[in-house]
């Protein structure tokens, strides 16, 4: 299991989609590869916009199912992050 820390590459406010992608494409992606779950821990951050969590999760659902979240644990989330995260994954699974 790997901890990716939000805090350091966003600050109190995550937008940057992105870094969201370079997160999804240089960190999450390669750990599920190699077989093991993920921590995105959201410390520190404030709020984020719903840009930036789809763009840090949307395409792994896409690709790889719902069921990847099974692998994935959204740490330290204020009630604001928790929020969006929801929307982003309610969307995803209408599509799916």
């Amino acid at each position: 299991m790997i901890t990716i820390k939000i805090f350091p590459r966003t600050g109190a406010f995550a937008e940057n989609k992105d870094v969201a992608r370079e997160l999804r494409v240089k960190e999450i992606l390669p750990a599920l590869g190699a077989g093991q779950d993920v921590i995105l821990d959201f410390a520190q951050v404030d709020a984020a916009t719903q840009s930036f969590i789809h763009a840090l999760i949307s395409d792994l659902i896409r690709k790889q199912g719902i069921g990847v979240l099974d692998r994935l644990e959204f740490r330290s989330c204020n009630d604001t992050v928790r929020k969006i995260i929801t929307i982003v994954v309610d969307y995803m699974q209408e599509g799916t």
